[in-house]
């Protein structure tokens, strides 16, 4: 069992997770997790997210199959952020059917 007490959830128990494409470093989404979508996401090596609209744990890809593979995990100098470099399945990682969450030019 992994001690979370050294992360800083926020006051929802949440602590957010930018998920990075291994290879080429394309940032692919910010998501949420709280400590059990954390848990399960180091036991399986898959991501596990907080959906903060449904409210409920989710597995990425569970009705996609556009899983994520984690790589590596990072936590920053607060402990406050994580970053996932994950290898993604499909090359699909938002719900959009893009490749990234940001596609969305504002300069």
């Amino acid at each position: 069992m992994m001690d979370s007490s050294k992360f800083k959830f926020d006051d929802k128990g949440l602590i957010p997770v930018i998920a990075q494409d291994y290879k080429d470093g394309t940032v692919l989404m910010l998501a949420y997790m709280n400590k059990e979508s954390l848990q399960k996401t180091l036991e399986t090596k898959e991501m596990w997210y907080w959906s903060r609209s449904r409210k409920v744990l989710w597995h990425k890809g569970d009705t996609s199959g556009h899983i994520q593979k984690v790589k590596e995990l990072y936590y920053d100098c607060d402990a406050d952020t994580l970053l996932a470099k994950i290898e993604q399945v499909g090359d699909v990682a938002c719900h959009t059917g893009n490749r990234s969450c940001f596609f969305n030019r504002l300069m």
